[in-house]
């Protein structure tokens, strides 16, 4: 998180649900998650190989489609500085994880709010993102994230000063 008041309030993941602390892939969610909150595009990077494309929602609340790596990076890239400039942070609390290993891929259903700040505001939107994983050599990575906004709750003063 960048240094403002914020700074000061624990993110919700940093203590992810302890009824979650077996479900698989709970460290790999978290890891992606503090990623995107931390604008960490290496650590990201590093545990995504989005062989089947993402989908992801963009800041007008609609799906975005990537469909290769360089499309990844450039949407990440792009999503980081623009949430720079608006003097954004971002955080993520999970409300759910379900998941099934296999002996070379898995799958989770993950259930969170992302939280947008801006100034003294805070906008809610309820996810569910299904996220295959496959395994690597060098561990489990994410091969598709295909995220839905289930609702928002975004405060009149954030949604006109956003657009």
């Amino acid at each position: 998180m960048t240094d403002t008041a914020l700074d000061s309030i624990t993110s919700p993941l940093d203590n992810p649900p302890e009824e979650l602390a077996d479900v698989p892939f709970l460290e790999e969610t978290v890891t992606l998650l503090r990623s995107v909150r931390d604008h960490d595009f290496d650590t990201l990077a590093a545990l995504c190989d989005d062989d089947f494309g993402i989908v992801d929602a963009g800041p007008d609340q609609q799906p975005v489609a990537i469909r290769d790596r360089a499309g990844w990076e450039a949407w990440f890239h792009g999503l980081f500085a623009q949430l720079a400039a608006m003097g954004a942070q971002t955080d993520s609390r999970i409300t759910g994880l379900e998941s099934s290993v296999g002996a070379d891929m898995g799958f989770s259903v993950l259930h969170f709010d992302q939280l947008l700040h801006i100034a003294d505001m805070t906008a809610t939107f309820d996810c569910t993102a299904t996220i295959v994983w496959k395994l690597t050599s060098e561990g489990w990575k994410e091969a598709r994230w295909h995220v839905s906004i289930l609702s928002a709750d975004v405060p009149e003063g954030l949604a006109a000063a956003t657009g």
